[in-house]
């Protein structure tokens, strides 16, 4: 994980009103079930995907739904499985349903 403190007017523009995509994976049987979520906040949303998916027996993966202008309508994932869902747990990134990959390179001491 990096973290460095940043100017907070170097951004344009912010949103209240967050839409989240959740997707839960059915490994046993490869299936995908996805959601969209409004009205509430990303606590709100990883709390219900977290109860869903252990009740289930399922992973895992909430996304921001962003449009970025250009490209349209693309997906920023925040927690959960990265990756290809469906590989082996040796070929895919973030197996762990309930937790977000973290870049744990060392700090550079910048």
């Amino acid at each position: 994980m990096r973290i460095e403190g940043r100017d907070p007017r170097d951004t344009r523009w912010e949103d209240d009103d967050a839409v989240y995509r959740v997707s839960f994976w059915d490994r046993r049987v490869n299936v995908a079930d996805e959601y969209e979520v409004r009205g509430a906040d990303v606590e709100e949303v990883l709390g219900w995907a977290r109860e869903r998916a252990a009740a289930d027996g399922l992973a895992f993966t909430l996304w921001a739904l962003v449009d970025d202008g250009v490209q349209g309508p693309g997906l920023v994932r925040l927690a959960g499985v990265a990756g290809d869902p469906f590989a082996q747990p040796n070929e895919a990134r973030g197996d762990r349903a309930d937790v977000a990959d973290v870049d744990e390179a060392a700090p550079t001491g910048e």
